[in-house]
């Protein structure tokens, strides 16, 4: 007898993107639907809706997709952050506002992204976390239909989806900015796929560089950087663009207006990492999120894999410059540490310093002499906005950075709505501005005034000189439910199914790989490292009451019967809290794949 489990009712906050009208599962009856556990913070989710994308549109009469909004941080609570972000971010489909993170509960998620297959008839009938999943998700459905079609289960026609009012206005969620030779702030219009040139004052127009559409030429286009001019005569344009949801660079020339692919391949990054340059055209990447010119190249915060990249325009060849893919927070020689999203880079007056807006530790770090520190950040679950001596300080996910002349650093504290400076001589840090819509930039003129690029009001706002503030303000740590496991020996394993119609892929080796560490360290005793197989022993410490099991589980597929068969790489990274409990299992699962169709 088959075992069938109801999907669990969609009961949240509110809706967005349905004209006002709260889903039941009843209303969505006779559809196939994929729920979306996505947080507006997180790349990887940001990566799954542009995998969803083409399926709704393949699939559009039979198939419903729902985002399940469940926060990580604070600021992701705000219902009116929410909504920004669902625009921002081209959501078109419906979305419910899991604030309280119920429906998150009731369908055992453990990891953002994470998505759940609910059948026609309501029943769940596949999960799987991270990305990575559409070929296998377009099998599953090809099933579904098939089968419910013939049942006379499934029941085509417009989806609940209703359009939100097209907006207006000079720029839509502008991302970065950089100041031109001539004095005119070029900005990166995201939400409008697009690059705008803006008089000194920051609000007329002078040139928009794109035609606003998705991919043409750009896609969510974030960070900017001007080459020296004796690279730009070689490389033949002066500005590098990181076009993020394309995975690429671009060169613009101010000159002419030409915009030219300067870097990869347009794939998102699924393979491992090495310390080889590469060919910039034939690499894959994966998000670059903002872009400086340090230690004669430009590195790239490639914020889809939590690495700093580098790239030589002259050679044309990228490569790895800092950490390791782990998304935690780990300080060390740069080729063995961790970050998690960094998404602002700043270069300090001396070119001694390169300074990170590492976001999802809602951390500021800096590399010198190959070597990474951080100034404030606590780890990717304690944030807030507090003041004071750097190692008690707190920010809320910041997006950007910008260091001073006098040495001192602006940080653009984003989902606190403030700019922040941290002064490394008296180790302080403090409020300069607050009140802000999601600051996501900021940059020093050269004339000493400071714009800040304030991305949800959707303009450039000038700092007033001379104003700091002192703000003692909340100390927040997610309230993610933890894990309760018994101290000593417990199983870790990483539950993998191949999708329909493909097969796990040996002739490389091993397909599977398996990377555990643990913050704090002291909290593994033993079965910290990397290993090929999905299951894996590993020793708490009846010592450490708490911490958060880092696990990166990765696995190789491919296409079964077809002739030239298609390679697939699954990935997913998990933090998990943990907490150590003598009542506790003595076993940690966690699903990579599960289709069960």
């Amino acid at each position: 007898m088959e075992f069938r489990v109801r999907a669990p009712e969609l009961k949240g906050r509110g809706w967005l993107n349905t004209g006002g009208k709260a889903l039941t599962l009843a209303d969505l009856r006779g559809k196939i639907l994929i729920l979306d556990f996505w947080t507006f913070c997180c790349i990887n989710c940001l990566h799954v809706l542009d995998e969803l994308r083409p399926l709704e549109e393949k699939y559009g009469d039979a198939l419903v997709v729902i985002g399940v909004h469940s926060p990580k941080f604070e600021h992701e609570r705000d219902p009116v952050a929410l909504a920004a972000a669902v625009e921002r971010y081209g959501v078109h489909h419906p979305v419910v506002d899991d604030g309280d993170m119920h429906v998150w509960q009731q369908y055992a998620a453990k990891a953002w992204p994470t998505l759940a297959v609910v059948d026609p008839e309501g029943y769940l009938v596949a999960s799987m976390a991270g990305e990575g999943h559409a070929e296998g998700l377009s099998r599953l459905i090809d099933e579904l239909i098939t089968r419910h079609e013939a049942n006379g289960t499934l029941h085509r026609g417009d989806g609940p989806y209703v359009p939100p009012p097209a907006p207006e206005g000079l720029l839509r969620f502008p991302g970065k900015a950089i100041e031109l030779p001539g004095g005119n702030l070029l900005v990166s219009d995201s939400a409008r796929h697009s690059l705008v040139e803006l008089t000194p004052d920051g609000e007329t127009l002078v040139r928009r560089i794109g035609i606003g559409v998705r991919g043409e030429p750009f896609s969510e286009p974030q960070g900017l950087v001007l080459l020296p001019p004796s690279v730009a005569e070689v490389a033949g344009y002066d500005v590098v663009v990181a076009d993020t949801v394309n995975h690429q660079l671009r060169g613009f020339s101010t000159a002419t207006g030409e915009v030219t692919l300067v870097a990869g391949s347009g794939r998102p990054w699924r393979s491992s990492v090495d310390d080889h340059a590469h060919d910039a055209l034939a690499a894959d990447l994966s998000s670059p999120w903002d872009l400086a010119w340090f230690d004669e190249k430009v590195v790239i915060a490639m914020a889809g894999i939590h690495q700093l990249w580098w790239f030589d325009p002259i050679k044309r060849t990228v490569g790895v410059y800092a950490g390791t893919t782990v998304e935690a927070l780990r300080d060390g020689p740069i080729p063995d540490v961790w970050m998690a999203q960094p998404s602002g880079l700043s270069v300090s007056a001396d070119g001694v310093r390169l300074w990170i807006a590492d976001s999802e530790t809602s951390a500021l770090r800096w590399v010198e002499d190959g070597v990474l520190h951080t100034a404030v950040g606590q780890g990717l679950f304690d944030f807030g906005h507090v003041d004071g001596p750097a190692a008690e300080a707190l920010f809320q996910h910041p997006l950007g950075v910008a260091a001073l002349p006098d040495g001192s650093v602006l940080v653009a504290d984003t989902y606190n709505g403030a700019v922040r400076r941290f002064d490394p001589a008296s180790n302080e840090v403090s409020t300069v501005d607050s009140g802000l819509a999601e600051p996501s930039d900021v940059l020093a003129l050269g004339d000493g005034t400071v714009v800040v690029v304030e991305s949800a009001a959707h303009r450039l706002t000038r700092l007033a000189p001379g104003v700091v503030k002192r703000v003692d303000g909340e100390r927040h740590r997610t309230e993610r439910p933890p894990s309760h496991l018994a101290p000593g020996e417990v199983t870790l394993d990483v539950i993998f199914t191949p999708a329909p119609g493909q097969k796990l892929d040996s002739q490389f080796g091993s397909p599977v790989r398996l990377v555990v560490s643990a913050s704090p360290a002291e909290l593994l005793l033993e079965g910290e490292g990397t290993t090929t197989e999905l299951s894996r022993r590993i020793v708490l410490n009846p010592d450490v009451p708490k911490g958060v099991l880092q696990v990166v589980a990765q696995a190789a597929t491919c296409d079964v019967d077809a002739e030239y068969g298609a390679c697939h790489l699954t990935r997913q990274d998990w933090g998990v809290p943990i907490v150590i409990d003598p009542a506790g299992p003595n076993r940690l699962p966690l699903v990579l794949r599960g289709l069960d169709a």
